[in-house]
């Protein structure tokens, strides 16, 4: 049996899939006017966090793996722009959940950047 470790053993790539999965839900009642704006960018931001993390584990070092987790939670901060900003234009309700598995996932990433430079140190 092969013991080799993946992105799909890491937390932070499985909550972001989750986190994933709920983009797709709440943009689904978004405008159809926004099928290719709002609703296109933030599922791409959503996939892009998720994307980042398997990339990275794939990479050769801990310091090219700490460098697309640094790209994943810019993908987390446009998801958070793009959330506040579909609250504003009135497109989605206050979306608790969302934002909680937001957050989440930010602290996840950010708690395996820190322990790839400790690891490196």
């Amino acid at each position: 049996m092969d013991n080799a470790r993946t992105h799909r053993d890491l937390l932070a790539w499985n909550e972001a899939i989750i986190l994933v999965e709920l983009i797709y839900h709440v943009t689904a009642a978004f405008p159809k006017d926004e099928l290719f704006g709002l609703t296109a960018q933030l599922r791409r931001a959503g996939v892009s966090v998720a994307s980042n993390i398997a990339e990275g584990a794939a990479r050769n070092s801990s310091r090219e793996f700490a460098h697309f987790l640094g790209i994943a939670c810019g993908s987390l901060a446009e998801v958070g722009t793009q959330l506040e900003l579909a609250i504003r234009l009135g497109y989605l309700q206050r979306a608790p959940d969302v934002w909680a598995q937001t957050n989440r996932v930010r602290r996840l990433v950010t708690l395996l950047r820190r322990s790839l430079r400790t690891t490196a140190s």
